[in-house]
């Protein structure tokens, strides 16, 4: 089961990711959206923005998130890692309800560039 840490190291190698992209996966991250990413094993939610192509974590909180983010991720700790590290397909794991993304209809649209 992966570590806090470890959530916390890959959602910054996610942020690094996605501001050294190119193209459509830029312009798709170029929102500015309130963030929420629940990792479920650990009982705790990272919170945050998704603003310039980055995404900045501002606080990490027991349970699920205090407010409702514009953006919302949910899965457990290992998949997170495993989605940044590569080893797992964001949409093969959305679709088997591995990873819940929640959004906006407008926003969804913008993100599936990202997959």
């Amino acid at each position: 089961m992966a570590t806090i840490d470890e959530c916390r190291r890959a959602l910054d190698k996610l942020s690094d990711n996605l501001t050294g992209a190119d193209g459509d996966v830029r312009e798709a991250a170029a929102l500015d959206r309130s963030l929420s990413c629940r990792i479920t094993d650990l009982d705790i939610t990272f919170v945050g923005r998704l603003r310039g192509g980055r995404i900045e974590v501002t606080d990490t909180v027991q349970g699920p998130p205090p407010e409702r983010a514009q953006i919302r991720l949910t899965m457990a700790g290992d998949d997170l890692v495993s989605l940044v590290d590569g080893e797992l397909n964001f949409a093969k794991a959305w679709g088997s309800g591995r990873v819940r993304l929640e959004a906006g209809l407008r926003d969804l649209f913008r993100l599936r560039k990202l997959l």
